[in-house]
């Protein structure tokens, strides 16, 4: 910094020296000192103690410099509201800056802290404070003194828990916890009566925090953890709530008493266990925006999640009037039905080749079913939606005609060896199922060209899928696949469409960009580093060029 800046109040300009006549705006010495002073974005690594001959300063900003330290002086400017530090490569905070009487607003994210310093309390005047994106794994205990903070960003840190005391901070209305270490969050915290806003995403909470106190709670984002209840007694207390956002987690259920929430205008539910809604969600009278995209959901069709919000409250809404045994619904059995009318659409098997028993939640497919099917070739065989725990064993009946099973949303774990002799299966359809292997011998399948295999249990690649010479499709999104070998799928010369999206692939191989058949590579939602976001946004065959550039020579 020039030197004349720290004199700027001192020294007596150079007009001065020369016998002028001045107009009213250049009388230099009626000017006022200093108040506020921006050195922002340039290449500064250090301040000079100079800066206490500015004592008027109320504006400090120096971010986005190379700054490694602060100089003790800063102390002494007892004006300073405003101290802007961030983006620099501060290791630690002079504690002289605890003795500021009137800092308001004091910004040292994105800088290399490992602690702050104990007395930060002290500064009793602070409304808003940022200290995230540093390396902190613990917050001082006299932060609770910091009753006129109103805004508090801890976000990005190593933070394993919050003090208790924080709930002391009476003036909160937003603290920012995302990407921390959080296991919980402790119940002292709900008695903050002003908070409005908080962000607890990204840390390794399991369950949503009790918050009996913050009557005025209106956005609460707890998305990427590892909650798998929602607690109705918890939700009865956050009558303000306005935006709730918990995607990604494994919630499996979502409790009627949701209701409660009547000022909910944004609900994020993606990305979870959900397998059915409460009906009653589409009387929320707010609500404008329902996300629900990535739930195992037994009751809503895929289009329907696809058409909107309003579309969707509307399906709910239209559920709830006949959540009794609707007019479309199956005649129950009684003794004057006999089994195969209630169970079999015979008119289907002759006409549309269609064997159908879906939707009932049935632990097994009862034998009228197969018995109705008599000499008629079945080309399509639906018995999704149902509790079968195993692939049922008289399908193999139907060997010399049929080519498309939809076994999708059952219990199957494994996969039986009759399945392996429908030799002419173009489709197969066993999503949202708990298998976790196939076997080898479905190398059989030699027609297959569909597989769908998402919202599994797999935690590797089948193998099996890599002898499939006509296989075009494979849908092996929402599993735990961990690696793929771009080798053996370069040798899939039909594979246009490989789904791997919400997988644990934690590196993509350069040699996938060989695959260049592929016209649609999904691999959104894994946790590998690269390619980028921005880079997967530009579509699969941006994504091969970029994998093939990274092929090493």
């Amino acid at each position: 910094v020039p030197e004349h800046v720290w004199r700027i109040n001192l020294d007596v300009p150079e007009e001065a020296q020369q016998n002028l006549s001045f107009g009213a705006a250049d009388r230099w010495w009626e000017q006022t000192d200093l108040t506020k002073l921006i050195l922002a974005s340039n290449k500064l690594q250090s301040l000079s103690e100079d800066v206490q001959l500015l004592p008027a300063l109320t504006m400090l900003d120096v971010h986005d410099n190379q700054l490694t330290s602060l100089p003790s002086a800063l102390g002494q400017l007892e004006n300073l509201q405003k101290l802007d530090v961030s983006h620099n490569k501060l290791r630690s905070l002079p504690e002289e800056l605890l003795q500021l009487p009137r800092l308001r607003s004091l910004l040292v994210q994105h800088n290399e802290l490992s602690q702050l310093p104990e007395g930060l309390g002290q500064l009793l005047t602070l409304e808003e404070l940022d200290v995230s994106n540093n390396q902190l794994t613990a917050i001082p205990t006299s932060f609770a003194l910091l009753v006129n903070l109103v805004r508090l960003n801890l976000a990005c840190n190593q933070l394993k828990e919050l003090p208790a005391d924080l709930s002391a901070m009476k003036s909160l209305r937003q603290l920012d916890c995302t990407k921390n270490y959080l296991e919980t969050v402790p119940s002292k915290l709900a008695s903050m009566a002003s908070l409005e806003q908080l962000y607890l995403r990204k840390n390794k909470l399991r369950s949503l925090p009790e918050f009996p106190s913050c009557k005025l709670l209106k956005e609460l984002h707890a998305g990427e953890n590892q909650i798998e209840i929602l607690n109705a007694e918890n939700l009865k207390q956050l009558s303000s709530l306005c935006v709730l956002e918990l995607r990604d987690n494994k919630i499996k259920a979502v409790p009627e008493e949701i209701t409660v929430l009547q000022k909910l205008e944004r609900l994020d539910l993606a990305n979870n266990d959900i397998s059915r809604l409460p009906y009653t969600l589409g009387n929320l009278p707010q609500l404008k925006f329902l996300a629900l995209e990535g739930n195992p959901l037994r009751t809503i069709r895929r289009d329907l999640l696809q058409k909107g919000t309003q579309e969707l409250l509307k399906y709910l809404r239209s559920k709830i009037q006949d959540d009794g045994p609707g007019p479309n619904e199956e005649p129950p059995v009684t003794a004057m039905t006999l089994p195969s009318q209630s169970k079999v659409n015979v008119h289907a098997i002759t006409t549309l080749k269609l064997l159908e028993y879906s939707d009932k939640q049935a632990a097994k497919i009862p034998a009228a079913v197969f018995d109705a099917v008599g000499a008629n070739p079945v080309a399509t065989v639906n018995f999704s939606k149902n509790q079968l725990r195993e692939i049922p064993p008289r399908l193999v009946e139907l060997k010399e005609s049929v080519c498309d099973v939809s076994l999708g949303f059952n219990k199957i774990s494994s996969i039986s060896l009759e399945l392996c002799l429908l030799h002419k299966l173009t489709h197969l359809d066993l999503r949202n199922n708990l298998l976790t292997a196939l076997p080898e011998e479905m190398e059989a399948l030699k027609r297959l060209h569909t597989i769908n295999l998402a919202f599994n249990r797999f935690k590797v690649f089948p193998s099996v899928l890599y002898h499939l010479p006509a296989l075009e499709t494979i849908l092996l999104s929402n599993n735990q696949v961990g690696s793929i070998d771009p080798v053996q799928l370069k040798g899939m010369d039909k594979l246009g469409t490989l789904d791997l999206q919400n997988n644990d692939l934690l590196q993509v191989p350069p040699e996938l960009g060989n695959c260049e058949n592929l016209r649609s590579l999904l691999l959104e939602g894994n946790p590998f580093r690269t390619p980028r976001a921005a880079v997967l946004a530009k579509g699969t065959a941006a994504v091969l060029e970029y994998l093939r550039s990274r092929i090493p020579t």
